[in-house]
């Protein structure tokens, strides 16, 4: 039987106890990221999560290990270029989203296999003339002087999605300052709670969903407006909509009490003036009261008061006495 170095043994079990000490578990691909900025984005990570660097075959001997999480060892298949484990208690994906803000823009590199299209914008590059023009043209940019200076005529896809970035491509891109790639960590996937979660499910855009969330909101609380379903959100809004409906169908009905009489008054006396202003001979059919109402009152129409029922969808809440007083208003 094959001797297993001891610091391999003490590697694994250093692995094997982070992974049973945290709720999330990652794996992240580290390939192509510079000493410098790993140094920053593990600064970055302190108190939120703890990346873990080792051989692929002691990580997978870890996951194995482990028996405190189910179904653990299938994040093994995701350890690809040069992976690590990221350890967290955050839920996965707050973990993607600290990662993905965490990048910053880098240089392209030649034989880099790009996954969006390189765009060198239209505009000024501010060299002068001379050999940079011809090396902009070879690789199909097209350049031009004007004014002394070299210019772009117009946006050029120098790389597609997919297709591999040549050296002079890549020269060319770092000496007019253009950084097309990004330089970060890249989380493949997550475990939590028993279930796997690939970067693809990970990536979802955060203001959709709080807009999407606020639609549900806003659709529940309608529905159980409507449906007289009582909560403490609705309750008010329930009580307004029965005052209002009450108040009409009383109004409406001429039922006299406390909260329609002044209401019902008002409208009697509109009525009343309105029927007046239609005889032929106002001063013979009316007493003094009411041509001096007619006199220093200009003349309404009738108010009318709908015997349809209010509309409940974007009812605002108010009080009864809001209620009476808009009521008032209206018909005073």
């Amino acid at each position: 039987m094959a001797h297993v170095a001891e610091w391999k043994k003490e590697e694994v079990k250093d692995l094997k106890s982070l992974i049973d000490s945290h709720s999330v578990i990652g794996v992240v691909d580290l390939l192509n990221i510079p000493a410098k900025q790993m140094q920053q984005m593990r600064k970055s990570l302190i108190g939120k999560a703890k990346i873990k660097m080792s051989k692929k075959n002691l990580i997978d001997l870890a996951l194995k290990n482990s028996d405190s999480k189910t179904n653990i060892t299938e994040l093994a298949p995701y350890m690809k270029g040069q992976p690590a484990v990221i350890f967290t208690d955050l839920n996965p994906f707050r973990l993607f989203k600290i990662l993905e803000d965490s990048k910053t823009p880098a240089p392209a590199k030649a034989g880099t296999i790009v996954t969006e299209d390189i765009v060198v914008p239209a505009g000024d590059t501010g060299f002068e003339p001379g050999p940079f023009l011809g090396e902009l043209q070879q690789i199909g940019i097209p350049a031009k002087i004007d004014k002394k200076k070299i210019v772009i005529s117009k946006d050029t896809v120098v790389v597609k999605a997919g297709e591999i970035v040549s050296k002079n491509i890549a020269s060319a891109l770092t000496r007019m300052n253009i950084n097309p790639m990004e330089v970060g960590i890249d989380l493949r996937v997550a475990y939590e709670d028993e279930t796997i979660y690939a970067s693809d499910l990970l990536n979802i855009d955060a203001d959709r969903i709080m807009q999407d969330l606020v639609y549900a909101f806003q659709g529940a609380t309608n529905l159980s407006i409507n449906a007289s379903i009582h909560t403490r959100k609705t309750i008010s809004p329930i009580i307004n909509n029965a005052f209002s409906k009450a108040m009409n169908l009383a109004i409406n009905a001429s039922i006299v009490n406390d909260k329609t009489s002044q209401v019902l008054i008002s409208l009697a006396n509109s009525k009343m003036l309105a029927l007046a202003s239609q005889l032929t001979d106002v001063e013979d059919a009316l007493d003094e009261e009411l041509l001096n109402k007619f006199s220093s009152i200009p003349l309404v129409s009738t108010p009318v008061v709908s015997k349809e029922e209010p509309k409940d969808d974007d009812e605002e809440e108010s009080t009864e006495e809001d209620a009476a007083a808009g009521l008032g208003a209206l018909f005073g």
